[in-house]
């Protein structure tokens, strides 16, 4: 079982260490990934694909929910299975070969939330947007640019 500490507190800290040392002690193998704080997905990103999926559910026929299942699966999931071995293997493992489209697109959306975008970093999240943002303006879709991010997606 995988899980994941953001550390915040010295409290947190001491509950990564201990699930460690747990898992040593019933002799699991451990891997520890460290990153930096500015290497994940920037609440400008978070807040920009909320906005859209917003708009897309306003312009076209799905929920704003259905619409975040379908990004995640089409433009997410390809970008971390080629560069994130781990999320590769589980997401094969689990989900890929498993279950049928729609299966996919359900584990994608809420109640079952499967990770995707929140597992990108920065640069992975803005190529994430950059997919969604042609795919869909390609439609006839219009996504709103906040102004701080314009300079990135005027052609």
């Amino acid at each position: 079982m995988s899980k994941r500490y953001r550390i915040t507190s010295d409290n947190v800290l001491q509950n990564c260490v201990a699930d460690i040392l747990t898992r040593q002690e019933r002799g699991e193998i451990v891997n520890v990934i460290i990153t930096d704080k500015d290497e994940t997905r920037s609440q400008a990103q978070n807040r920009l694909q909320r906005l859209w999926v917003n708009e897309l559910a306003e312009q076209g026929d799905l929920t704003a929910e259905e619409y975040r299942a379908y990004c995640k699966l089409h433009f997410g999931v390809p970008i971390l299975r080629n560069e994130n071995e781990e999320f590769r293997a589980t997401y094969d493992e689990r989900v890929k070969y498993c279950y049928s489209y729609e299966q996919k697109l359900q584990f994608m959306a809420l109640p079952f939330d499967f990770p995707v975008t929140r597992l990108m970093t920065v640069k992975q999240h803005k190529r994430y947007l950059d997919d969604v943002y042609v795919h869909y303006t390609g439609l006839g879709y219009v996504l709103t640019i906040p102004d701080d991010l314009r300079w990135c997606y005027e052609r």
